[in-house]
């Protein structure tokens, strides 16, 4: 690669690159570098160590660092002189965001973290040193940052023998990271998820939702997994209310919570504390769209309003914050404005007072806790404090007076909030995390009757395929008019899995038909064909120090389980052996360790529950009027292992296995299990009797 012109003065080579976080940095005086070639070879060249700072925009103590350390003059002329200094967005790189963070691990013997800062030899990127955030002066027992870089680069040239063993030794911890894999002849078996059951039961906090203390995530994966496991059991003699009071626990907790975003809807990152307070507040994407996908789901499952409400307050977040006119979503929201982390959020209580009446202020006060000490930082931040009903009974005043009042006092706040200074907006579209709010929107549509959220997902879906799809492959991030970088595991499963979820919200083959450019590519570029399962990176991809494979969920689902769970179910409906055969390498790729941590891998039980025990599939031909008729009476019951598809009877380029299955002069029904299909269903009458959403009664009992 040739050597570029530094731009304009007092920009450093970031001032090229695309990323919201990168251009931040783009005016520090440490002459920074993108990951790359021209410096990795500079390194070499000069036999200076790399620093390599990996963060994202909306990282809270990536921003102090860099006000403390990299806008120093004293502190970059260091750094300048020392290293070859590297700057990555973990968002556009999460391929070395996952193995720094590892190896980060391994050398500290602690968990990680954003901003990443670690010392590379320029010979191999292999590490010596790391830590996360470092202070500008002695605090919290670390030296100052400027002696670390000092004795850092001492080490180096100092200690290389020391360095060769050290990075020996992590090579070879690289290469035995992965157990082993089940044998053909181990059975695989339902105890695992028996045991995530009881790990989760024993960390569940029942008082407050959630597992285990502060801080609190959300974790939707798990609440998925305690939701489908209280279904599978809801109509036997002795269902597990267990999992379903765990479920909705936390889900009331959070919704009620300071997590929650009670006037502008979508949810933060996480609650410091373990009553969902008050959070970190910074909002992702990747974070709301499956939370959007949760709510949506125990709607239909439980009937409760506030997860109705829950779920369209994200879709309205979503649609007016973070959709791209042009579609797509952008990724997230920074948790500080002007300087201060939550100042966008948090209210004075003379303030609320200015904006509303008296009797509004009355209502608000008892609901979100005025009547209470300030909760963060001598301001008050909004959680539900008291229910509306309490309220009620308490004043005498009606209930729909109440939410009245409610409604005309949020519209004002919101109002007068939203022409405070904004939290900074990281306009990347990702392609994975793209796929997961496409996912949570498709279910929100046809769960909550909700075609704004339809739209939505389509324009997403659409603009993935115009815009990050080019010669048969993915790329990750587009910013500016510009795609890049090739495309990772999650970008591929994810993307698996919306389609699937949009397939059964609007028909359209040309996404069938881009679900199975999407599965063969996972087989052919991603999949370990020696043990099962698949690597974050293709085979074609830049060669790095350590090529990852992992299965246990992370801050979003393992790309390992979703694709498991997505390559089981377009299996299932193209009748094609090998997704399915992938799908079941993977499990016994990752038996071992999810035989050692469950709990950790609840995407990966998921995919096992339905490799045990395939999804049901329901194919309905017909007329477009009818097909919906027809779709909506039988999804009015929670059934997460059942796939509905209505495809008009005109529909072109269906392949054998569903063109097959034919409408006739009226609309009909196909129900699928496993291999055996039912005769054509021609009364919706029988198709509710067939796939048991009789059962709603007894559900609601249950319930």
């Amino acid at each position: 690669m040739s050597k570029r012109t530094l731009p304009a003065e007092r920009q450093n080579r970031l001032a090229y690159e695309s990323s919201p976080y990168l251009l931040q940095h783009a005016s520090n005086p440490v002459d920074w570098y993108p990951w790359g070639e021209e410096a990795l070879a500079h390194a070499r060249e000069q036999d200076k160590p790399i620093l390599l700072s990996i963060g994202y925009s909306a990282c809270h103590w990536c921003h102090v660092m860099a006000h403390e350390s990299f806008e120093d003059e004293a502190t970059a002329q260091v750094m300048n002189e020392l290293f070859v200094n590297i700057k990555v967005d973990r968002e556009e790189r999460p391929d070395l965001d996952r193995i720094y963070q590892l190896a980060h691990q391994m050398l500290t013997q602690r968990g990680g973290g954003w901003p990443l800062t670690m010392f590379l030899s320029p010979h191999d990127q292999r590490p010596f040193f790391g830590g996360t955030y470092f202070p500008n002066v002695a605090r919290f027992g670390m030296p100052p940052f400027t002696d670390l870089l000092i004795r850092v680069s001492e080490f180096y040239h100092s200690r290389r023998e020391d360095i060769a063993q050290q990075s020996a030794a992590l090579s070879e911890a690289f290469r035995h990271m992965l157990p082993e894999p089940a044998t053909a002849d181990t059975a695989l078996t339902r105890n695992s998820l028996k045991a995530a059951r009881e790990q989760l039961a024993a960390d569940f906090d029942g008082e407050h939702g959630g597992f285990g203390q502060a801080p609190k995530f959300p974790h939707p994966t798990n609440i998925e997994l305690l939701l489908r496991e209280w279904r599978s059991t809801a109509s036997s003699d002795a269902p597990d209310l267990h999992c379903l009071y765990m479920a909705t626990l936390t889900l009331n907790r959070m919704a009620e919570g300071g997590l929650y975003d009670q006037l502008g809807g979508g949810f933060a990152r996480y609650s410091v504390d373990r009553f969902w307070m008050i959070p970190h507040f910074e909002k992702m994407l990747y974070d709301n769209g499956p939370l959007l996908r949760i709510y949506a789901q125990a709607a239909t499952a439980t009937g409760e309003e506030l997860f109705r409400d829950t779920a369209l307050g994200i879709c309205e977040w979503t649609l007016r914050e973070m959709e791209a006119p042009t579609g797509g979503y952008w990724s997230s929201l920074d948790a500080d404005s002007e300087g201060h982390e939550g100042k966008y959020y948090v209210w004075e209580k003379a303030e609320v007072q200015s904006l509303l009446t008296s009797a509004e202020f009355e209502v608000v006060s008892k609901r979100y806790g005025f009547d209470h000490p300030p909760n963060f930082e001598g301001m008050w931040h909004l959680h539900i404090h008291r229910s509306l009903a309490d309220i009620a009974n308490e004043t005498g005043t009606e209930l729909t007076a109440l939410q009245h009042t409610i409604a005309s006092a949020h519209h004002k706040m919101l109002a007068h909030r939203s022409g405070r200074i904004r939290p900074a907006r990281d306009e990347k579209i990702l392609t994975a995390w793209n796929a997961l709010m496409i996912s949570g929107m498709a279910v929100a549509a046809r769960t909550l009757g909700q075609a704004q959220c339809a739209a939505s997902a389509t324009r997403a879906l659409d603009f993935i395929r115009s815009n990050l799809f080019s010669n048969g492959r993915l790329l990750a991030a587009f910013k500016d008019g510009r795609a890049r970088f090739p495309a990772y595991l999650d970008d591929y499963a994810f993307t698996l899995q919306a389609v699937l979820d949009l397939l059964q919200t609007q028909w359209r083959s040309a996404d069938l038909h881009f679900a199975t450019s999407l599965a063969e590519t996972l087989l052919e570029h991603f999949e370990d064909a020696e043990t099962g399962g698949f690597f974050f990176t293709a085979d074609d991809h830049e060669q790095l120090m350590h090529r990852s494979k992992s299965f246990a969920d992370e801050a979003m689902p393992s790309g390992n389980a979703i694709a498991a769970q997505a390559l089981t179910r377009l299996g299932l409906l193209l009748g094609e052996p090998r997704y399915l055969d992938a799908a079941a390498r993977t499990l016994r790729a990752s038996w071992r360790t999810l035989e050692q941590h469950p709990q950790a891998h609840a995407s990966m039980l998921i995919a096992l529950d339905e490799h045990l025990d395939p999804p049901e599939i329901v194919i309905i031909r017909g007329d477009t009027a009818e097909l919906s008729q027809w779709q909506s009476a039988i999804e009015q019951l929670y059934a997460p292992k059942r796939l509905v598809f209505a495809i008009p009877s005109d529909a072109a380029e269906l392949p054998a296995s569903i063109g097959a299955k034919r409408a006739h002069n009226d609309t009909v029904a196909y129900v699928c299990r496993g291999t055996t299909c039912s005769e054509p269903i021609r009364s919706l009458a029988g198709l509710v009797s067939l796939t048991g959403a009789s059962l709603d009664v007894s559900l609601g009992d249950s319930d």
